[in-house]
């Protein structure tokens, strides 16, 4: 039974509880200090205090050569020998058994030269395939070039997994969720990690750019670039119904109410989460409709880029770092197009032409807007491909293949540019064939580590607790690879 008089806080606590049961889901945007700003909390606490302002910006752990990180992610693998890592020895093993013989995840045969030509491109004479030609022409001498990757096996979803989250198995947050979560952002109007994606999801969907037992705040916020109109891009981003008056005053009520509610529970994770996204929700209607609006940019830059799906995808990535998104990951296409089991000829090509010209436009484009030093490119996918075509089995999904490559996690190829690499630099390399990394061998584990260090972070301190425990992005594992860095 009450004691005292009835209050305006006991009866929308109940339904404020309610609400948190049920739940709401957009954990994936971020508050950059509304609340503070609006005085919601009086002079006993700032919203820095009351950990609602997670986004704010951070300085890292010692001065950093990137600060800010576009991934480019040929998804499904693109095969390493027919793009960044020539191997003679293919051509001239073409159609016989090669010594080297490693454990696939489908069976595989003779050696398989690859259809395509290599070419010297730079002053550093960094040596690329025809596939990507205009990306080497344009910026072969900022290339900074890995041949000895290596992950762990030879399955998509671990080794997605493990790429973007540093873990195979379990649930743990992408790097681009560390990112964000160590650095803050610089837009309070835009999230500060996208993940940009045509078509759909990827494999393993959304678990790709998860906060997992990081605040929702720091999880990606997914955007399908099949489309071209704003409206499309990003839903209900704008409210036909209500003015931004209008909205600004239901706001501010549902701040309060959150603001009385939040004095009883400070940590709640999910509150928090939900009235951050109501924030930024709002906010973006003015901001986002402009950085996803390419229309705005010159006919000259549009036209370098290209009209693809995936040029256009890397022009609204320029323009959403130029704007102070923090983390920004350029998928390939839903599923996984470059995983080409057969007629790799063919696909390769077909994908190539999609996103080279894209690529060496965006570095030009940041070189010239003076963003390359501080902005760290990766390209890489999961895995490469085998240097032995793969054979068919019958009865199996890959019963009708050809001229393919299967699955390789042993050797395979990534790149990095700006952000304090050593440009027209090849590091590590594949053995004779392609197979496996044999010099100085690189696992994703340590490539997080050298990207962490450019961003300013020691790895190993970069942590968060969690039932118990200090958890990090390369758990215990990594070692920063200084060769790499300018």
């Amino acid at each position: 039974m009450s004691h005292h008089a009835p209050r305006p806080e006991d009866s929308f606590f109940t339904r404020r509880d309610f609400l948190n049961r049920c739940g709401m889901g957009m954990g994936a945007l971020s508050l950059s200090g509304i609340l503070g700003q609006a005085g919601l909390f009086g002079n006993t606490a700032s919203a820095s205090e009351m950990n609602l302002n997670p986004l704010t910006v951070k300085a890292p752990h010692f001065p950093a050569k990137a600060k800010r990180v576009i991934h480019i992610f040929a998804n499904g693998g693109a095969s390493h020998v027919d793009t960044f890592d020539p191997k003679p020895s293919l051509t001239k093993w073409n159609g016989k058994e090669i010594p080297t013989r490693l454990q696939t995840e489908r069976k595989t045969t003779n050696a398989m030269a690859s259809p395509f030509k290599f070419q010297k491109y730079g002053q550093s004479g960094l040596e690329v395939s025809e596939l990507f030609a205009k990306t080497a022409e344009a910026a072969a001498d900022d290339l900074c070039v890995v041949r000895s990757m290596c992950a762990d096996v030879p399955n998509h979803e671990p080794s997605l997994m493990l790429m973007n989250c540093g873990e195979a198995r379990l649930p743990r947050p992408s790097f681009g969720s560390w990112v964000t979560y160590g650095l803050g952002s610089e837009n309070e109007n835009l999230p500060g990690f996208i993940t940009m994606c045509p078509g759909g999801y990827p494999i393993q969907e959304s678990q790709n750019w998860q906060s997992a037992f990081l605040p929702g705040v720091f999880q990606g916020t997914y955007i399908d670039t099949k489309h071209e109109e704003v409206d499309k891009l990003i839903e209900n981003i704008r409210n036909k119904t209500t003015t931004n008056r209008d909205q600004r005053s239901q706001l501010d009520l549902l701040q309060r109410l959150n603001a009385e509610h939040l004095k009883k529970r400070q940590r709640d994770a999910q509150l928090e989460a939900r009235v951050q996204s109501f924030e930024l929700a709002y906010r973006m209607q003015m901001d986002a409709s402009d950085a996803f609006d390419i229309s705005k940019e010159s006919v000259k830059t549009r036209e370098m880029y290209g009209d693809t799906v995936q040029c256009r995808s890397l022009l609204i990535a320029r323009r959403l770092l130029e704007r102070g998104v923090r983390f920004v990951q350029v998928w390939h296409g839903e599923g996984q197009p470059w995983d080409s089991h057969e007629e790799i000829e063919k696909n390769h090509k077909r994908l190539a032409e999609q996103i080279d010209g894209g690529i060496a436009a965006l570095l030009i484009d940041l070189k010239q807007r003076g963003m390359l030093e501080d902005t760290l490119v990766l390209w890489s996918g999961e895995f490469g491909r085998t240097p032995t075509v793969e054979v068919p089995t019958p009865g199996a999904a890959n019963a009708n293949v050809k001229n393919g490559r299967d699955h390789n996690h042993w050797g395979f190829t990534a790149w990095m540019a700006g952000g304090g690499v050593k440009g027209g630099h090849v590091y590590g390399s594949t053995d004779e064939f392609g197979f496996k990394a044999a010099e100085n061998p690189v696992h994703v584990h340590d490539l997080h580590a050298t990207m962490l260090r450019l961003l300013g972070f020691d790895h190993e301190k970069l942590t968060y607790r969690y039932a118990g425990r200090d958890f990090r992005l390369t758990d215990v594992h990594g070692h920063v690879v200084q060769d790499l860095i300018a």
